[in-house]
């Protein structure tokens, strides 16, 4: 175990945050928090990295660990270039190469004890420099800039020209090159593209360490980690498994609570009418068993009615006029800046219905075609033609669509002045801003908020032709759950822009990918879109773009197939029939026999190797609940006894799933 948080609470003012948060990372473990916005996962990384006091609880480390946080925002400054800054994190390989670089130069002159005392220590640091990867650390800083974006042409940019996205980005490669044992990120993919964070992933999916990440980007969630902790009305319950599990598990807990609740409803309405009826009997003894059981009544635990943010917000986006067939074409549209020239003869339709999302790395223009479509920026060149009867509203992710002087209220009101009061206060309502929330500023509220009162002005609007940039940033996962379900079921046109993978697959059914120039078109979710990218790309350009991605998506194979052995345990693994060649019908029977006790003996290995992780597996679930009962994690002794116990069983069963690879191959 390399963290622990016990009981931790904390409160601002009379607000309670965090009530008697628990739970535990192990050695090399992924964990995700998750939870609305404001539910306290950020502050518990500060309490976590001591830059904020707990008001009781205790955070605990594994002894000599070191750790690595990156916050959601970065203040770098200085004259350093990109690569020097995040070259910087090699400080002492650097040292340790002019050190061998200097002692090869001086062994030169000398002899005798002299020359034997230099050549020790020249083993010495030559062992420890290739330990730490010396003779690779430049490879390694390049790669990983250029895994989170970065160009060559980027490297000599100076770290205090940097927008705060492209700072948070150098902050975290350096923090990833300083490889400690444990990572808090907050947030890492929000300033990232798709290429980024399908990199990230990789990288984090390896990482010897452990990480614990604050995430709404469910697909990334899902590829990670293998616990969630889930952080809801100030308390924390841990789930083991993806970003899948979790929200399957949290269905089930949520609908057992609901039974238990409607349950002791019953319950209730029944106690009480009977005490109504021995009070009615107005006699002494009925009075007094009235009295016992009202008694009984109040001292039960009340259950509180189970709610979640989806039950409170509603989102209806749903069109007044129907457009024609025909909602947009685009031909040979030009756009350059200055040297930049983003494309020059981008060619689309769009048809009623479609749900289609513009993807790309950053930088390729993505933006800039919204921008053109709604006349905020004019083109080089090319056609953009709206259909019959096509009313566009637009959603920008710098919600330039709103004043940030005006209050919620007024900015809705102010739009739609023939609705009354209260309709304005119910259409707020339903997302998320009651009472004197209304009258905040817009210059003061989050982006999450904004983004809100931006879908708020939109859901009013007459438009059948939703147009939107980016229309998950800074959204909780409850809040892009809500918006999916809102734009699956519209029966307008929406064109998008986003890098939210799982929220493209929930709404798209088409995808163009903006690519050198170009758009590819696929008639698709983001599924699919993985599965034709190679084809499609070799049949646009001759050779595809996405062997690297093709490398991974054989990894994620491989691991989608142990991650199946954990789900179907009693399942037995496809024995392998020997292939039907010539060599083979020349097999005596001898050696016909031999071959088939061998494959019964690996059958055998098999079924044992799967027996042993099945039974495993059932233990690890066991120590799970263990590690979760207060009388257990409040006992130092039987915690560090279980805990032995667990990074045993989990070395045991990276050794089994070894060996069942092994035999499955």
């Amino acid at each position: 175990m390399v963290l622990a948080c016990q009981n931790i609470t904390k409160s601002f003012g009379t607000t309670p945050i965090l009530n008697n948060v628990s739970f535990h990372v192990n050695d090399r473990e992924k964990v995700a928090i998750v939870g609305i916005n404001g539910a306290g996962k950020s502050t518990l990384f500060k309490i976590i990295m001591g830059q904020l006091s707990s008001d009781s609880g205790e955070v605990i480390f594994q002894k000599g660990i070191r750790v690595g946080y990156l916050a959601q925002h970065q203040e770098l400054a200085g004259d350093r270039t990109i690569y020097e800054e995040v070259l910087s994190i090699k400080e002492d390989v650097i040292r340790m190469e002019e050190n061998i670089r200097t002692l090869e130069n001086e062994m030169k002159n000398v002899t005798g004890e002299e020359l034997e005392r230099m050549l020790s220590t020249y083993t010495r640091l030559t062992h420890e420099f290739e330990l730490k990867n010396g003779y690779a650390y430049k490879s390694e800083v390049m790669g990983v800039l250029k895994g989170l974006g970065f160009t060559e042409e980027d490297f000599d940019k100076k770290v205090a020209s940097l927008s705060g996205g492209q700072k948070t980005r150098v902050a975290l490669g350096k923090l990833l090159l300083s490889n400690p044992e444990l990572i808090l990120l907050d947030e890492p993919t929000n300033h990232l593209d798709m290429e980024s964070i399908a990199w990230l992933e990789t990288f984090l999916l390896n990482y010897n360490g452990a990480v614990v990440v604050i995430a709404h980007d469910r697909y990334f969630i899902n590829k990670v980690v293998s616990k969630v902790v889930e952080l809801d009305n100030t308390k924390a319950t841990v789930f083991e498994g993806n970003y899948t599990d979790y929200a399957t598990k949290k269905e089930q807990m949520r609908e057992t609570m609901i039974r238990h609740y409607l349950n002791q409803q019953k319950e209730i309405k029944h106690q009480e009418e009977v005490i109504t009826k021995l009070r009615s009997f107005n006699r002494e003894k009925s009075i007094k068993r009235a009295e016992s059981r009202e008694k009984m009544l109040n001292k039960m635990e009340r259950l509180d009615k189970p709610t979640t943010v989806n039950a409170e917000m509603h989102i209806a986006l749903e069109p007044n006029i129907t457009s024609g067939n025909d909602v947009l074409t685009v031909k040979g549209l030009k756009k350059s800046f200055g040297n930049l020239n983003l494309f020059d003869d981008l060619n689309f339709e769009i048809k009623r219905g479609e749900k289609v999302s513009i993807i790309g790395s950053n930088g390729t223009g993505k933006t800039t075609i919204l921008k053109i479509i709604n006349n905020i920026i004019s083109a080089d060149g090319g056609e953009v033609k709206l259909g019959a009867k096509v009313h566009v509203g637009y959603y920008d992710q710098e919600h330039h669509v709103l004043d940030m002087n005006k209050t919620i209220f007024d900015e809705i009101q102010d739009a739609y002045p023939y609705l009354d009061n209260t309709k304005v206060r119910n259409v707020l309502a339903s997302f998320l801003f009651t009472g004197d929330d209304v009258f905040k500023l817009i210059k003061d509220i989050s982006g999450g908020e904004r983004g809100r009162v931006s879908l708020a002005k939109l859901m009013l609007s007459d438009a059948n032709f939703l147009i939107l940039d980016e229309p998950t940033n800074h959204l909780d996962i409850i809040s892009k759950e809500i918006l999916e379900n809102a734009i699956s079921n519209y029966t307008g046109t929406v064109l998008y822009v986003s890098h939210d993978r799982y929220f493209i697959n929930r709404t798209a059914t088409r995808i163009l990918d903006l690519k050198n120039q170009k758009l590819l078109n696929y008639i698709g979710n983001y599924d699919y879109y993985l599965e034709k990218k190679p084809e499609v790309e070799r049949m646009t350009f001759g050779y595809s773009l996405s062997e690297e991605d093709s490398n991974h998506t054989a990894k994620d194979l491989k691991h989608n197939v142990l991650s199946g052995l954990r789900v179907q345990q009693g399942s037995s693994a496809p024995s392998a029939a020997p292939a039907t060649n010539d060599s083979e019908t020349k097999l005596d029977w001898k050696q016909q026999k031999e071959e088939q006790a061998r494959l019964r003996k690996r059958q055998n290995d098999l079924k044992k190797v799967e027996d042993e992780i099945q039974k495993l597996e059932a233990r690890d679930e066991e120590l799970n609940a263990l590690l979760m009962d207060e009388t257990i994690y409040s006992s130092p002794s039987k915690l560090m006894e279980l805990n032995k116990e667990k990074a045993a069983l989990e070395d045991r069963l990276t050794e089994l799933m070894s060996q069942w690879e092994e035999l499955v191959d």
